[in-house]
C-alpha cells in the first residue's frame, strides 16, 4: 500500500483541525486532529527524507498553525487557514522531491 503524501496529511491536519474546533466549539479536539495528522506527517518525513527533514518540516507545520491566528485577525479565519495550509503543502511537496 502506498504511503499517503505528507502534503495530504498536513492539509488534513490544518483544515481538519480548524473545522473540528469550529464545528464543535472544542478547541482541544481540533488540536488533537492537528496533532494526529502532524504525527503522521512526521513519520512520513522521517521514513522518507530523514529525521532532520522531519524535524524541520514539523517546525513549518507548527509555525503555520501559529501564524494562522494573527493572520486570521487581518484577513479572516478561512483565508488564513487556507493560506498557511497551501504554503505548508508546497513546502512538504518540495521537500519530498529532493
Amino acid at each position: 500500500m502506498a504511503a499517503v503524501p505528507s502534503a495530504v496529511l498536513t492539509t488534513a491536519g490544518l483544515i481538519g483541525g480548524y473545522t473540528v474546533a469550529r464545528a464543535t466549539g472544542n478547541r482541544p479536539l481540533g488540536g488533537a486532529v492537528l496533532a494526529g495528522f502532524g504525527a503522521a506527517a512526521f513519520e512520513t518525513w522521517r521514513r522518507g527524507p530523514g529525521l532532520g527533514t522531519a524535524v524541520a518540516l514539523t517546525g513549518v507545520y507548527v509555525a503555520a498553525f501559529g501564524l494562522s491566528h494573527p493572520l486570521a485577525k487581518k484577513i479572516g479565519s478561512w483565508p488564513a487557514v487556507l493560506g498557511v495550509t497551501a504554503a505548508t503543502a508546497a513546502v512538504a511537496v518540495a521537500a519530498e522531491r529532493d
